[in-house]
């Protein structure tokens, strides 16, 4: 128990900066989504991009302008912010930590090492902002299922069943009992 109230603030330190960062400064990571769609959008054949479901379709054909860019990565900022801060002072922290997990996933693919001209810096810079934002990833979905040390529902469902029939087969018997004597 202690050892939850300890980690999960140092866990959620790193989202609640990170989206305080893209509220505060949204262009230098609007800079950064642009660069990473232009990575997956040299790798995605033309025909999937406009097969795509319309933002996605929209990111991926480069339709978004700075400003829009810089609006979706403040909102995205401002949920990791939010979440994080749930999650570090033990508001619903499963619910947190799932949408931590979901939250992140952008940050994985805007920072896949894709992409043409890139200098050798920047590619391991941005290899190594894929591993921590997958790393962080992992440890949300890790901490989104941590049950805290009870039962899950799929135990208490099994075993409330088996207790309601045990307590049919006790009943039947009392019940022949009384029909016997």
């Amino acid at each position: 128990m202690l050892l939850r109230r300890l980690a999960r603030p140092l866990f959620a330190s790193w989202f609640v900066s990170q989206g305080l960062d893209a509220l505060r400064h949204p262009g230098a990571h609007a800079q950064v989504v642009r660069d990473g769609l232009d990575g997956v959008r040299s790798r995605v054949p033309l025909s999937a991009r406009s097969s795509a479901p319309g933002p996605v379709a929209q990111a991926l054909t480069g339709g978004l302008s700075d400003k829009q860019l810089a609006t979706a990565t403040q909102v995205h900022g401002a949920a990791m912010l939010v979440a994080g801060a749930m999650l570090a002072v033990g508001r619903a922290p499963r619910s947190a930590a799932l949408a931590l997990a979901a939250l992140t996933v952008p940050l994985v693919v805007v920072n896949l090492p894709l992409g043409r001209g890139l200098t050798p810096d920047e590619k391991k810079a941005r290899s190594e902002r894929f591993v921590r934002a997958l790393s962080f990833t992992g440890g949300a979905v890790l901490a989104g299922v941590d049950l805290e040390g009870r039962p899950g529902v799929s135990w208490r469902v099994q075993h409330a069943r088996a207790d309601r029939a045990a307590l049919k087969a006790a009943r039947a018997t009392e019940a022949a009992k009384h029909v016997d004597g």
